[in-house]
Order: structure tokens, then C-alpha cells, then sequence
């Protein structure tokens, strides 16, 4: 009974890395969410060329591309938040099942 209640707690314990593993990616998302819908906002209040970052370089770029571009990233990274949330949630489920049997 002991060994199967240490087993136990090492799941909860890997468990709880997971989720803080998870948490940390989604605050990363969520950082470059922000920064993406500052830029978008920035890029619509923008009259004359606009340039983006392509690795060290900065080129002239289309404003109705740009914009095409940074919504299909904002489009990805709420897709990958997403999916974020639905792992921490099944984790969650499996913590809570973990509680029910060491209480029993």
C-alpha cells in the first residue's frame, strides 16, 4: 500500500511539473499575443512605407500583407493557446483522480 501510494505521489508530483511547464508556455503566448496585437495596432494607425523584420534584416513590406501575415500568426498562436488550455485541463482531470485514489 505504501509503494502504490509513493507511485502516486510521484505521478502528482510529475503532474505538477506539466502543469507548470504549461503555464509558462501559455504565459509566453499570451506575452507574444500582446506584443502581436500592439504591432497590428500600430500598423493600422501607419500612413506611409512600413518595413518588417526578416532575421537581421529589416525590408519594405506591404501593409495589407504585413497585416495578412501578423492575423494568421495571431490566428496560430490562439490555436496554440488553445491547445495549451486543453492539456492543462486534462492534467488537471488526471490530479483529481490521483486526490480521489489516495484518499481512498
Amino acid at each position: 500500500m505504501a509503494d502504490q501510494n509513493m507511485q502516486l505521489l510521484n505521478q502528482a508530483q510529475m503532474y505538477q511539473q506539466q502543469m507548470q511547464g504549461i503555464a509558462a508556455q501559455k504565459e509566453a503566448v499570451n506575452m507574444q499575443l500582446m506584443e502581436l496585437s500592439g504591432a497590428l495596432d500600430e500598423l493600422e494607425k501607419a500612413t506611409g512605407a512600413v518595413y518588417k523584420v526578416a532575421g537581421p534584416l529589416i525590408v519594405k513590406s506591404e501593409k495589407a500583407e504585413l497585416k495578412k501575415d501578423m492575423e494568421e500568426k495571431k490566428e496560430l498562436l490562439h490555436t496554440r493557446l488553445k491547445v495549451l488550455e486543453k492539456s492543462e485541463l486534462k492534467i488537471r482531470e488526471k490530479v483529481d483522480e490521483l486526490k480521489g485514489k489516495l484518499k481512498a
